[in-house]
């Protein structure tokens, strides 16, 4: 849980909530999507404010909907910019409508492979009673 006062996470409140690990975390901030603030000696502990929380959250839906990181990376850029600049928004939406069409031929692929299980299916079925 944040701290009440300040909403500030740790990398262990933080990795709990999101059920992510910590070297997730540590990655994620290594590669330019999470910039926590370092405090205590040689900076070795990190606290996560609002904005790292937002991020995690928008890292790990892009995650989920199967965009890489690179990908993910600028996008969540564009909400630390200005909004509305036409050509960040025609970005996002070259990228959203590239991610539907990819997973729409994923759903198709599946569907096709569950048809071919249902037939396998009914095949076996169909020998094991000859069979018996």
């Amino acid at each position: 849980m944040p701290h009440a006062s300040t909403t500030v996470w740790t990398i262990a409140e933080l990795a709990e909530e999101f059920g992510v690990t910590h070297r997730a975390l540590r990655h994620y901030e290594q590669i330019g999507l999470l910039t926590p603030e370092r405090v205590g000696p040689h900076g070795s502990r990190r606290l996560y404010h609002r904005r790292e929380h937002t991020r995690l959250a928008l890292i790990l839906r892009g995650r989920r909907l199967g965009f890489p990181l690179e990908e993910i990376g600028t996008i969540i850029d564009m909400y630390d910019d200005q909004p509305g600049e036409a050509g960040q928004l025609r970005y996002l939406l070259g990228q959203i409508g590239d991610r539907r069409a990819d997973l729409e031929h994923r759903r198709t692929d599946i569907e096709q492979s569950l048809r071919e299980l249902d037939e396998l299916e009914k095949r076996c079925q169909a020998d094991l009673d000859v069979l018996d």
